[in-house]
């Protein structure tokens, strides 16, 4: 009988668990809600007695799995399998979820960063199509991503490889970013940055606008706001739009130029913008990449929105 793998994606709200079989087909799918209480000690104990539950409720055996995969935030050592700095989990200490894990479910566990298992999903099942050369960014509060290139997650010498966000991309204006340094992709390409963006362009903006009446009056606005106004030909909207296709455009020309992938995969929050914010960005990708690049690297929206996560984290027990 063929075995089965496990994926876990742990995030600050919730924690999604899958059962695959090795080649990627979901057949199970739950979440429960993460208990970030006591420093969030009760984090590992709830995913190993969920998955018990579960395997118990579908009659499943410990021996019928080749191993569970996880995607976590923070700072991961692969090889030990612990986690730190995981400030949304209140994890400030040391994690030992590997052996936790193992020595209770008896099943292999394997993990990386949730970000790097997101690249691994959509490269795997998603718009990557199991290509070997996909880059995965995530705009969404930040921005994330993950570098797949010879059919290896890239970590580098400090696991900082796929730092997407922090690519230096605003000279104009740059704003300070939590990562301490100023004009990061972040600062003006994620759900945070769109709206930096827009109040930067409102203050200077003279002209008709809907969205500059939204500001001017102190109202909620988010980037599905300029997206939708842009769409509908808000010319202050537009502005924010394009200055925001130039710094992704100009972010995905230099990391098409570095890695040369065949997918430059978009997800995350702000990708629900869809084609319309692809045509923008892809306009600049393509002025500013050299011919080889522009003619072999595509960029291409994610597909597999929340399940991206669970499906990327059971591929790292085949990796």
């Amino acid at each position: 009988m063929s075995k089965k793998i496990i994926g876990i994606d742990l995030g600050g709200t919730s924690i999604k668990f899958a059962i695959l079989t090795l080649d990627g087909e979901v057949q199970e799918k739950w979440s429960i809600k993460t208990n970030i209480l006591d420093e969030g000690s009760h984090i590992v104990d709830d995913m190993i007695e969920s998955i018990a539950h579960r395997l118990k409720m579908l009659g499943l055996d410990a021996s019928e799995f080749q191993g569970i995969g996880m995607g976590s935030p923070g700072v991961v050592d692969r090889e030990k399998g612990t986690v730190i700095g995981a400030y949304n989990l209140n994890w400030k200490s040391l994690q030992p979820v590997k052996e936790k894990i193992e020595s209770a479910l008896h099943i292999p566990f394997f993990i990386d960063n949730d970000a790097n298992v997101a690249a691994l999903g959509e490269r795997w099942k998603g718009a990557g199509e199991n290509q070997p050369d996909v880059v995965f960014m995530t705009l969404g509060t930040g921005v994330g991503g993950g570098i797949v290139a010879e059919g290896r997650l890239l970590h580098g010498v400090r696991g900082a490889a796929g730092e997407l966000g922090h690519i230096t991309v605003d000279f104009d204006d740059p704003i300070q970013c939590t990562c301490g340094k100023k004009g990061c992709l972040e600062t003006v390409a994620s759900a945070t940055g769109i709206v930096n963006l827009t109040r930067r362009y409102a203050d200077e903006y003279e002209g008709d606008s809907q969205l500059k009446v939204l500001i001017d009056n102190g109202e909620e606005v988010t980037a599905k706001t300029v997206f939708d106004l842009a769409k509908e030909g808000d010319a202050l909207a537009l502005i924010v739009y394009k200055n925001f296709s130039r710094y992704l455009g100009l972010a995905a020309a230099n990391i098409g130029s570095t890695l040369n992938p065949s997918k430059i995969v978009i997800g995350g929050g702000v990708s629900a913008a869809g084609e319309f914010l692809l045509e923008g960005v892809r306009k600049v990708f393509e002025e500013n990449s050299f011919p080889q690049v522009r003619e072999s690297t595509q960029l291409a929206l994610a597909t597999l929105g929340n399940d991206a996560g669970v499906i990327g984290a059971a591929s790292l027990v085949l990796q």
